[in-house]
């Protein structure tokens, strides 16, 4: 794929970019060395100020940067606007509270004095997706930074513009030469800058294929990986939820960043109780939703990011109508210039079909009715994904079924799933492993050492006679 600005909502092409050459890649990764060397020494207070510093700035330009995000990949300017706020909360978060999460830890045992320490690994390569294209590198960034470690990042191709400016932003922040550098590369190169033996880890966000290649590589060369990967949300609605919230949340659910999200509600599992009554309003709050101009603040549903991912969905909401499934609502791209889909409901599902089984990159929901608490646990499991799950009742034996059964790795009752600074986030089965975001986030890219010291008397040394 070649590096370009294409406007999703136009077709445009706005800018093209050439790829690094290997002598200029070769320049970045040993300027990302030396740096290490010696920022892994600054103290925490000095990180905190360069980090509240980023945080300032992008909050000051707020405007172009969530124009740039929606020109690049589509992103409905409100929902831009947000995200750029989002950065800055992690930035915040971290400048706060990285002394805290990595102090040492003091342990009783047997020696004189042990703790655990923590210390920096060196450079992390992060491989980001295209659809929240600055909170995906900021929620690696900021922990990253804040523990002592410098950044590379491999941005997805068709965000070049979001990649440059997250790099000056830590430059402009007063960050050393070489902390934090984007690399337009390829995913052709992307192999040997994890091979490198000057890059101690590597961290991805993106499809399961990219994940399974990325782990591969990384694993053959011992470094460590993080992997947050696809997902098939479940969005369970018992009897004892609110209707009204349950309803309007499934619409936001679905439909946040254009339904271009890995934490998305996909799969919508209703009891048969109230099943008709949700369907009815969830389609008609789905059907009232504002496709349009992503720079409008108020369109709800811009386009697609790219041309590929539009004929994917296509692809996959034919493919399940065929084997039987109903369109309530929608089910066609939009006849206008740009990447645009109708905002889409389908029922009567066979499990086999891809947009039970894939995951699904769009405003397409999907509805399942079930008879009993153990209907909804089993369809909702009955995924090879396990990101997050959302569960909607009033009932607190359901609620713990919930929250023990559902094979997530966040389960959010009575609310819309979301990444906070402040919480764990990451997914198991094939969503992926390890942690970013809060205090165990912080710690996936560092040296968890043990020290254990016997500490003898003054004058008492072991001598030999």
């Amino acid at each position: 794929m070649p590096i370009a600005t294409i406007n999703p909502a136009t077709g445009e092409i706005l800018q093209t970019f050439e790829s690094l050459t290997l002598p200029q890649l070769e320049e970045k990764i040993e300027r990302t060395a030396n740096t290490f060397r010696s920022y892994r020494h600054t103290s925490f207070a000095e990180r905190e100020a360069l980090m509240l510093r980023a945080a300032e700035i992008l909050e000051s330009d707020k405007s172009r940067l969530a124009r740039l995000m929606t020109i690049e990949m589509g992103k409905p300017i409100k929902g831009a606007g947000q995200e750029i706020e989002k950065c800055a909360l992690v930035c915040r978060y971290y400048a706060e509270t990285a002394k805290r999460h990595l102090a040492d830890q003091p342990v009783e045992t047997n020696a004189g004095k042990s703790y655990v320490h923590f210390q920096p690994v060196g450079a992390v390569l992060a491989v980001m997706p295209w659809n929240f294209p600055f909170w995906q590198v900021f929620r690696f960034a900021a922990p990253a930074l804040m523990a002592g470690n410098v950044g590379l990042l491999k941005h997805a191709s068709n965000v070049p513009q979001c990649a440059l400016a997250i790099e000056e932003i830590f430059q402009r922040a007063g960050f050393p030469d070489g902390a934090f550098q984007t690399l337009l590369i390829g995913s052709d190169l992307v192999e040997s800058v994890i091979n490198d033996r000057r890059v101690a880890a590597a961290t991805l966000t993106g499809s399961e294929p990219a994940g399974r290649s990325v782990a591969g590589i990384a694993g053959n060369q011992i470094k460590k990986t993080v992997l947050e990967l696809g997902g098939s949300d479940p969005f369970i609605v018992m009897p004892s939820a609110k209707m009204d919230e349950a309803v309007s949340t499934a619409v936001k659910a679905r439909t946040i960043n254009s339904g271009q999200s890995c934490i998305a509600a996909k799969r919508f599992i209703v009891s048969t109780d109230v099943y008709p009554e949700f369907e009815r309003r969830f389609v008609e709050e789905m059907k009232a939703l504002r496709v349009g101009d992503p720079l409008k603040e108020s369109t709800d549903i811009g386009p697609l990011a790219t041309e590929q991912i539009l004929k994917d969905v296509e692809s996959q909401v034919r493919t399940s109508v065929a084997a039987g499934a109903h369109i309530l609502c929608g089910g066609k791209r939009l006849e206008r210039v740009g990447n645009f889909y109708e905002p889409t409901v389908l029922a009567n599902l066979t499990s086999d079909s891809p947009a039970s089984c894939e995951e699904v990159f769009g405003p397409v929901a999907m509805l399942f009715r079930a008879r009993t608490i153990d209907d909804a646990i089993g369809l909702a499991n009955s995924t090879n994904f396990g990101l997050g799950a959302a569960a909607w009742t009033n009932d607190s034996q359901e609620r713990s079924r919930f929250i023990e059964e559902l094979e997530a790795g966040c389960v959010f009752i009575n609310g819309m799933v979301a990444s906070d600074p402040r919480l764990p986030f990451g997914g198991i089965k094939n969503s992926g492993y390890g942690r970013e975001l809060g205090e165990f986030g912080i710690r996936e890219f560092v040296n968890i050492k043990t020290v254990w010291i016997n500490e003898q008397p003054t004058g008492e040394h072991d001598r030999t006679e």
